[in-house]
């Protein structure tokens, strides 16, 4: 009897790590390395976070990830709103750079995969 409740709690210790790994893993999409990583590719350099290039594949990078999980999380309305907030962001900037310049912009399009 003893043995059979080690073996619940030990069951139940796993659940809780793993419980525990799944949140770490989902809470740190978005890590300073990853940032560091798409502010090298699309702007400038690493430190270049204002460049329109860099905060474009930044929200892009965010969209992709809450999109995933507005599709597992149907009823989370507040992330659902969060993604609507951001694409719109993306849009505003998109038209941004196309006013200024239509060919760092048909770059960024094409390189990002976005449908325009």
């Amino acid at each position: 009897m003893i043995i059979m409740e080690k073996k619940c709690i030990f069951a139940a210790d796993l659940e809780k790590d793993k419980k525990d790994k799944l949140k770490q893993l989902k809470v740190m999409y978005l890590t300073t390395d990853v940032k560091k990583e798409i502010f090298a590719k699309y702007g400038k350099n690493e430190a270049d976070t204002g460049s329109p290039e860099a905060q474009v594949a930044l929200f892009t990078h965010r969209i992709k990830h809450l999109t995933e999980h507005v599709k597992e999380n149907h009823g989370d309305r507040v992330t659902k709103r969060a993604l609507i907030t951001l694409v719109g962001k993306r849009k505003k900037m998109l038209e941004y750079l196309k006013q200024q310049d239509i060919e760092r912009y048909r770059a960024l399009i094409k390189e990002l995969g976005l449908r325009k």
